[in-house]
């Protein structure tokens, strides 16, 4: 009996690895799929492998790092030739998201994201923190086997960093708040939210591919999804924006055409940035404020209810009814008797 139930623990044990792995190749093919060469560096403005590593860790346990380092070994693979530097790469890719869930589990994280210290977290440790790892290692193994790359090591550095960590910032929430989403969802403000896809889907290709710089057209988009759908729908905003402007920023068109590839990419990665920072630290504000207001409004109905309990066997006290035409009870002058 024993055994069958370590044979069973070994088999799940297995298949979440190499899901994992299979997530991680193939949400790298597709971030490969609009990639950006900052002096002669293959760099993807964003990296989603980097934020389903991270939420396979929160969410499977640490356990799983060999499926990050097998999923980054068949994307290594598909877009260089095999070499020794290779294991090097493999080593940065693993240990930042490793990186980032051990200090996610450091300050206290919850997946469900409902304080503003859980959104901060992911930002500032997952996100800009540890992603460092990566971009370091990784960069610094493109300069020592690319002497010509060495005068632009800060600039690659800041393009790949960027790129983790957008990663992180984009998709690590969003499958946290999917693993932990009741199904099926409520249907409460639909009309609203089908308002909202409809003008996200109008605006954001405006403002993205317009001639006309407009990209701050989307930011009043963003603030209105975190107001009334906080994560899930200032997420999912974030994530359409984000794809869709890469795909314009990579073609060069709309308000980034004209532009060098050291521009289009400080710009996108700018804007993105953005975006996602917005999101996320308006809705987990916005998520506690509302936890912190049923607390308050439950302690109420407690107390309340514990007032009633007091009172309720005492019977009231029974007072004389003074004159109406005297407060003080007293019969006035002239009155009769």
């Amino acid at each position: 009996m024993v055994g069958n139930e370590e044979l069973r623990r070994t088999g799940v044990h297995a298949v979440q690895v190499l899901a994992v792995a299979a997530s991680y190749y193939g949400a790298g093919r597709l971030g490969l799929l609009r990639e950006l060469s900052i002096e002669g560096a293959v760099v993807t403005p964003v990296y989603p492998p980097t934020g389903i590593a991270v939420a396979a860790l929160l969410i499977l346990g640490m356990g799983c790092w060999p499926g990050i380092a097998l999923g980054s070994f068949f994307v290594v693979l598909s877009v260089a030739e095999p070499r020794p530097e290779v294991l090097g790469v493999l080593a940065g890719n693993t240990a930042a998201p490793v990186c980032a869930a051990l200090l996610l589990h450091r300050a206290g994280f919850r997946q469900d994201l409902s304080r503003l210290r859980d959104g901060l977290a992911l930002v500032f440790l997952a996100a800009l923190a540890a992603m460092t790892v990566s971009a370091t290692v990784g960069v610094g193994l493109v300069v020592l086997t690319d002497a010509p790359a060495a005068h632009s090591f800060w600039l690659i550095w800041l393009a790949w960093w960027v790129g983790d960590a957008m990663g992180v910032l984009i998709v690590t929430p969003l499958l946290l708040l999917l693993h932990g989403a009741r199904w099926p969802p409520p249907l409460g403000r639909w009309k609203e939210a089908t308002a909202l896809a409809l003008a996200a889907c109008g605006l954001v290709p405006l403002a993205a591919f317009s001639s006309v710089s407009l990209l701050f057209l989307v930011s009043p988009l963003i603030i209105w999804a975190a107001l009334r759908f906080r994560f899930v729908g200032s997420v999912l905003c974030v994530l359409l924006t984000s794809v869709v402007a890469t795909i314009a920023a990579t073609d060069g068109d709309g308000a980034f055409a004209g532009l060098s590839r050291i521009e289009v990419m400080l710009k996108l990665q700018a804007f993105n940035g953005a975006m996602a920072l917005t999101a996320l630290l308006l809705s987990a504000v916005i998520t506690e404020q509302r936890n912190t207001r049923r607390s308050v409004e439950r302690a109420c109905l407690e107390l309340a209810e514990v007032l009633e309990h007091l009172t309720a066997g005492e019977a009231p006290r029974s007072r004389p009814h003074p004159d109406p035409g005297d407060t003080d009870g007293r019969p006035r002058r002239g009155a009769n008797p």
